[in-house]
């Protein structure tokens, strides 16, 4: 894979326009489920995902520069698509190349770039969804070969993926689960390593991935079992954290898609005898869709320096937390944007912006909710702020190393101490504000490196505004609950 990169993503860009635009409606063919054989055939053509196999192996090298610009590329038209990819990229190819043996990596690889072959992730258990640890699925071991049981869903590429990585615990002679993770490769075309789909789930968006139940009762070589650097457990950090680092790269494309036909429509759309850049509130929610974009480069610059397979993520989840969280917010902010300035003709399926509400929307649900997500920022932050004995938020995000460039531009709203056992309520506020101040300090490194300065100066203000609003909402006093027995003495009507 010598090509030039530039003219690889041009030639790739130059396919997704043949198969989206001239050969049929893309606003029309992401609505049907599952991607026609000779529609995926022509996308693979190619060899795209080259960009996450090693040269030894006749791939691009995983280069997470290379990564990206493919999601951000692919996002730019359909977000499934991306999707796809970077379910390939970061939770199969890069987990394979770095914790794979050596002697089964090549036929792997070879299949991939020549046999246009997809991988994916098993993890979620019907009764174990984000507590991962708990997972049922066991394995045991005899002469050799490992056998695999248990019930997976929600996984992207159900039915479809040639390979999957799957999760399971060993189980002992005591019939006693381990509490440490093992990862193995089945490969589905192999005699005992079938799978059984159970259900298709009709998942509402992203309609061109099929999700569903799959039954495993696998037997798979030993040599197909990941080696660990240390314990599963921080290996399943380190995958899991690379694949939220890669976020952005699937955001870039879709948030400079809808920030393209918000300006479009805006400029076109004449509203008593001026368009709508015209007026005040349109100009500002175009600026806020633009800090998104800045953030998303932001972090893509900052993935590319960080989250390759050579480095061990596995300590990173403020960081990765931060990323997925963030960026996943604003990818459905910036679509349910969309739709407000593109009025009815927003309000459909086959609208950019209808379409992509629905389909960044899971996005936030998915390798951890994002008040999952917020509420692990906060607590890994307070965590570090006791071990320092520094309660004062301020004085401890200014010596933080991922906040120490941006502290000071929301020094008037963060200069107070955390107090003592905060609700679940308060961690995800705070969270949601940590990582906006973090996200300013990819915005003031990439800033560095002569990103636009109008642009910049725009997405700090914004994120000023938004940091401030999320500390007013910590530091209200809110603790009403929910009222399970509301029916009585509530109706209107018996009033009248």
């Amino acid at each position: 894979m010598s090509e030039n990169f530039s003219d690889f993503i041009k030639t790739f860009e130059k396919t997704l326009k043949s198969v989206f635009y001239d050969r049929a409606d893309v606003n029309k063919f992401s609505l049907n489920r599952n991607v026609p054989f000779l529609v995926m055939r022509e996308l693979f053509a190619n060899a795209p995902l080259s960009v996450a196999i090693p040269e030894k192996f006749g791939g691009r090298g995983v280069k997470v520069k290379e990564c990206l610009g493919l999601l951000s590329a692919a996002s730019y038209e359909s977000l499934s698509l991306s999707l796809t990819f970077g379910i390939n990229i970061a939770l199969f190819l890069e987990p394979v190349a770095k914790y794979a043996i050596e002697a089964v990596k090549g036929d792997i690889f070879k299949r991939f770039l020549e046999k246009q072959q997809m991988g994916g992730l098993m993890i979620t258990e019907p009764d174990f969804g984000s507590d991962a640890l708990g997972m049922q699925t066991y394995n045991t071991k005899e002469n050799g070969i490992y056998h695999i049981k248990g019930t997976k869903h929600w996984q992207g590429l159900t039915g479809i993926a040639d390979f999957w990585l799957i999760t399971s615990r060993h189980k002992n002679e005591n019939g006693n689960l381990s509490r440490d993770i093992d990862f193995f490769i089945c490969d589905v075309t192999k005699d005992k390593q079938k799978i059984i789909v159970e259900e298709y789930f009709d998942n509402l968006g992203l309609y061109m991935i099929p999700y569903g139940r799959n039954k495993l009762n696998l037997q798979i070589p030993e040599a197909y079992k990941l080696v660990p650097e240390s314990t599963g457990i921080k290996m399943m950090l380190d995958i899991l954290h690379r694949s939220r680092m890669q976020f952005p790269g699937m955001g870039m494309g879709f948030i400079k898609r809808m920030l393209d036909e918000a300006l479009k429509q805006c400029k076109n759309r004449i509203v008593g005898g001026k368009n709508l850049l015209a007026l005040d509130q349109i100009q500002f929610q175009i600026s806020k869709i633009q800090s998104s974009y800045t953030i998303c480069s932001a972090m893509c610059f900052t993935s590319s320096s960080k989250s390759g397979i050579e480095n061990n993520l596995a300590l990173d989840g403020i960081e990765a937390n931060s990323m997925k969280a963030t960026i996943t917010d604003l990818m459905h902010e910036s679509a349910q944007t969309l739709v407000q300035l593109s009025g009815a003709k927003g309000y459909r399926l086959s609208h950019i912006g209808g379409r992509g509400i629905v389909d960044s929307r899971p996005f936030k649900i998915f390798e951890g909710s994002n008040e999952m997500l917020y509420t692990q920022i906060s607590e890994m932050i307070i965590k570090l702020m006791k071990r320092q004995k520094e309660l004062n938020l301020f004085k401890f995000l200014e010596t933080f190393d991922l906040t120490a460039q941006s502290a000071e531009y929301f020094k008037k709203d963060i200069n107070f101490s955390i107090g003592q056992n905060l609700s679940q309520r308060k961690l995800v506020d705070l969270g949601k504000a940590l990582a906006r101040i973090i996200s300013a300090g990819f915005v003031l490194n990439i800033a560095e490196k002569g990103f636009r300065k109008d642009l910049i100066d725009n997405c700090l203000t914004n994120l000023k505004q938004d940091i401030s609003v999320l500390i007013n909402s910590f530091n209200f006093n809110n603790e009403v609950s929910a009222i399970e027995d509301y029916q009585e003495n509530s109706s209107w009507f018996q009033f009248v």
